[in-house]
């Protein structure tokens, strides 16, 4: 009798060893909105992210070749992604890149990326009739949901490129309207937009509100420092804005203070990720990455299981340059994040660090700069740049600006220096000699930094002073002329300089000041980006090119 039971009980052992090997192996067929990883060298297409393309797709034959001998792995349409080796279950990691240089490029409208007919329409109005690269590589990859790294150089379109996925499931232009857009019931705060300065949050906010229109301008509330924080606490009370933009400091005080629910927030935006790295925003990032997206009554360390970042919020970061530093934090916030590219989609773990440039004797204005970077290359520049140097003593660079400006003609100047007690004597020089000049920088108001952006627009200051402030996020496609009168720190600052000009597509100038001993600082920015900054003086009114 024991016999017979030790044999059934191996006899059951054995069955459900059996049905778990089996249920390993299980997959339930794939739904339509599935997405496929091939483990080889597949591609991401308009088709694979559920979208229509006009593109002419591979042949039943052609598909067939490609499918023999890969394996393929159907991930449900939910953000979980996993995967079965042995008896252990793990996140997906794509180790080969995901090339998205078919249907994507083809995109000859707004609409074939899908964003909601209302969202099209209103582009159309506002002159956005072609996608850029940069957008119709983002655009489809975050509507799937996916938490994405988006670079590409300064002015093609970046900010663009994560709006619109957030307007289309976000506010009165989403495709299917909740009636508490029309009854003006209370909308919970869905997406937050974390910018580094003050300008670079209000120029999102104007974005914003000339796609939602003027009736809806107030679903985007503005929380930027140097604002009454009083104020900026009504209009949340008042206005109950279903979108916020704003600066670290400002957004993480009122938080801490209980007047901004963001426990159910769906999107996190990190615009100019590298310089919300900085160590004076430590702080405050940690408290709006533990808040925003984070439901109330989560456990303390639950934020750091996949599971809950999938759940808890879609994270989007956006840079023109790509440092390690950000590569590190992208793989903490996120949850399997993919680097978006103007030519490419690759996931995160496929990037390889190596070192930039850092120019020693020069202040360094982002503590990433003391980490590994990536090589930041000429793709974070805009393409239509011409880049020179000149050479003369540091007394005569503010002269040598001055005639810079005159042989090339330029209306629009900014010109970079790397001490704000410098600014003020550069612009008296130039006013001596009847030139419009103006200094822009940290210590001045908002009203007064506000009054003089507008008058550089209007063309009332031909050229504006400025340090590293201007040299992040501000859209000003008037700058037809860049100049260093200061070295920047290394090539990565070097990018974001030069990319106030050249912006959508316009022509542009960039030109380095520098004294004879500063000359192989240039050689290395030269190699670190890979373009070629040619050697010129100004005589009699006009660039001469010169030998090195």
């Amino acid at each position: 009798m024991p016999a017979l039971v030790l044999t059934r009980a191996i006899l059951l052992i054995g069955d459900s060893l059996a049905f778990r090997k089996v249920s390993q192996f299980t997959r339930i067929a794939p739904s339509q909105g599935n997405v496929r990883f091939l483990s080889g060298s597949g591609s991401l297409t308009l088709a694979s992210l559920g979208l229509k393309s006009e593109v002419k797709t591979a042949s039943a034959n052609e598909k067939n070749k490609l499918q023999q001998g890969v394996s393929t792995i159907e991930v449900p349409k939910s953000r979980d992604k996993k995967r079965v080796s042995g008896n252990k279950t793990g996140l997906i990691k794509e180790k080969n890149p995901v090339d998205i240089k078919t249907a994507p490029f083809a995109a000859k409208s707004f609409s074939e990326l899908g964003l909601p007919p209302l969202l099209v329409e209103r582009l159309e109005k506002e002159g956005f009739t072609i996608p850029t690269d940069v957008q119709a590589a983002a655009v489809p990859t975050v509507l799937k949901n996916h938490d994405v790294v988006i670079q590409s150089y300064t002015g093609s379109g970046k900010t663009l490129a994560y709006l619109l996925p957030i307007l289309s499931r976000v506010g009165p232009l989403r495709e299917e309207l909740l009636n508490d857009y029309e009854t003006g019931n209370k909308i919970d705060i869905e997406a937050v937009i974390v910018a580094p300065s003050r300008e670079l949050g209000m120029q999102i906010v104007r974005e914003v509100e000339k796609l939602l229109g003027p009736a809806n301008k107030k679903l985007v509330q503005q929380l930027v420092g140097g604002a009454n924080r009083s104020r900026q606490e009504d209009a949340l009370r008042k206005n109950k804005p279903a979108i916020v933009v704003g600066t670290p400091g400002r957004i993480a005080e009122i938080s801490a203070a209980g007047k901004l629910p963001t426990h159910g927030c769906r999107y996190l935006v990190l615009d100019e990720i590298d310089q919300l790295l900085a160590f004076t925003f430590r702080e405050d990032m940690k408290r709006i990455l533990d808040h925003v997206g984070r439901r109330p009554g989560a456990r303390w360390g639950e934020s750091n299981s996949p599971l809950v970042k999938r759940a808890a919020r879609q994270t989007i970061m956006v840079s023109a340059t790509v440092p390690f530093s950000v590569i590190r934090a992208a793989r903490s916030w996120g949850c399997d994040p993919l680097l978006i590219q103007a030519n490419k989609v690759i996931p995160l773990e496929a990037v390889t660090p190596s070192g930039p440039v850092n120019i020693p004797g020069t202040p360094s204005t982002t503590s990433s700069s003391s980490n590994v970077q990536a090589m930041p290359d000429v793709q974070s520049l805009p393409p239509n740049l011409l880049h020179y140097y000149t050479i003369t003593r540091i007394q005569h660079k503010v002269d040598m600006l001055r005639r810079c400006v005159h042989a090339l003609d330029a209306k629009c100047v900014i010109a970079f220096m790397n001490h704000t007690k410098q600014l003020k004597d550069a612009v008296f020089k130039l006013e001596a000699r009847g030139m419009k000049a103006a200094e822009l920088h940290g210590d001045l108001s908002k009203l007064v930094r506000s009054t003089i952006l507008k008058k550089f627009r209007n063309g009332e200051i031909r050229v504006l002073l400025t340090n590293e402030l201007s040299a992040r996020g501000l859209d000003l496609p008037e700058c037809d002329l860049v100049v260093n009168l200061g070295l920047p720190t290394d090539s990565v600052h070097y990018a974001h300089r030069a990319g106030r000009t050249g912006r959508l597509g316009r022509k542009g100038t960039v030109v380095t000041i520098c004294e004879e001993s500063e000359v192989f600082v240039v050689k290395k920015l030269q190699k670190q980006l890979s373009l070629s900054i040619q050697a010129c003086e100004f005589s009699e009114g006009n660039l001469v090119l010169t030998e090195d």
